[in-house]
């Protein structure tokens, strides 16, 4: 039976560059290992077959000689496959494609937390927790020192979070008999294949507790409620957040505690909204203010503050209070205020402010010009 073309195998072009080569025999060794396609002799075929054209088109030798006379290039040459004898020897050839392992069972099962040996380190890690703070425009512009309430998991007081009844210890796993792995064997024409996977009895830990812990029933870990101290910084946004190294779940019989994400909500304030490290606050002043000018109060993060109001300012003018908004997150210096003027007409006038506008109404200043669209205040009264 004639063979197939290497460059078709691999599925790549003549021009292949060697990395092209490697990443098309890595997806390829994948796809039809015998571990992923048991009793399914195509399969075996197929994984031999890739091999041996990655193992000739990615010699610089072997390759120049296959372009130039194909396959029989490769016998009169004294070239040929390398004969494998078995999947692992296959994988220590190409150790590089399969990041200088000496099989392919790291890439199978993925990357855990145990060491090469299985074991883990000690314990199983605790899980995340997830508060959401609350706060006021106030406490954002400053930093604040938030308290909370949560109930989460924390080492067993009893058994100090080992799990084990006082007097007591630890032993080796029976099943793993210490390891924290099980490895089961398979057979196929490319040799013996095993497989290592995480023992279940003892969750991949090597040990198991001889005498569990009566308060805590062998986990090491009970429910509790703590109160916690959050150091929320100056000019934290709405969703962003902060993570508190260790203060989550307790691990599992000594494993490593995990963390808690506090996720920041900002409350509506009642009179500002923010801009970044900007606030705008509405002001609303009366026709006449607007025309002769004034001293105005408004609110501000601190207090209140005096602003002048200028003689003929019109609406929808922004005036700025420096330094009066947020503080920057994590760097020197704050936001400003801004303080935007908006025209306060009044729905309803009685008849003697119906006279006086009518009177003011004709005087020069406030007619309406006859060369412009633009809108007096007093258009607004038709009497």
């Amino acid at each position: 039976m004639a063979k197939r073309d290497y460059y078709e195998i691999l599925g790549v072009s003549k021009n292949a560059t060697k990395d092209d080569l490697k990443k098309a025999y890595r997806k390829l060794a994948m796809q039809y290992h015998p571990d992923r396609n048991p009793d399914d002799k195509a399969s075996e075929e197929k994984f031999k077959e890739a091999a041996e054209a990655y193992e000739v088109l990615n010699d610089d030798n072997k390759r120049t000689q296959y372009d130039r006379f194909g396959h029989e290039g490769m016998r009169s040459g004294g070239y040929g496959s390398q004969g494998f004898s078995d999947i692992n020897d296959i994988f220590s050839h190409f150790s590089d494609i399969f990041g200088g392992g000496s099989s392919i069972f790291d890439d199978f099962l993925g990357g855990n937390q145990r060491t090469r040996s299985g074991r883990r380190s000690s314990g199983i890690p605790g899980s995340d927790l997830k508060v959401t703070l609350k706060l006021a425009l106030e406490e954002i512009a400053t930093g604040v020192a938030k308290k909370i309430k949560i109930k989460k998991l924390v080492k067993c007081s009893q058994c100090n979070g080992t799990g084990a009844e006082s007097g007591t210890s630890t032993k080796a796993c029976p099943v793993c008999h210490g390891s924290g792995e099980v490895k089961t064997v398979s057979r196929s024409v490319f040799g013996q294949f095993v497989n290592i996977s995480a023992c279940s009895n003892c969750n991949g830990e090597g040990t198991v507790v001889e005498k569990p812990c009566k308060k805590c029933i062998g986990d090491g870990r009970t429910n509790d409620e703590i109160t916690l101290t959050i150091n929320v910084p100056a000019g934290v946004h709405e969703a962003s957040y902060m993570t508190l190294r260790g203060e989550g779940n307790s691990g599992k019989r000594g494993g490593p505690a995990g963390d808690i994400i506090a996720v920041f909500q900002e409350i509506p304030h009642q009179y500002f909204t923010r801009e970044g490290d900007d606030i705008v606050y509405d002001l609303f002043i009366s026709f006449p203010t607007a025309v002769i000018g004034a001293e105005v109060e408004v609110p501000t993060l601190n207090g209140k503050a005096i602003i002048k109001i200028e003689a003929g300012i019109q609406p929808g003018k922004l005036l700025k209070m420096r330094d009066k908004g947020i503080k920057h997150l994590n760097q020197s210096g704050h936001g400003d205020q801004l303080v935007r003027v908006n025209l306060e007409i009044p729905r309803k006038v009685n008849t003697k402010e119906k006279e006086l506008l009518n009177e003011l109404s004709e005087l020069p200043n406030f007619k309406k010009s006859s060369n412009s669209d633009e809108n007096n205040f007093f258009k607004r009264f038709s009497f």
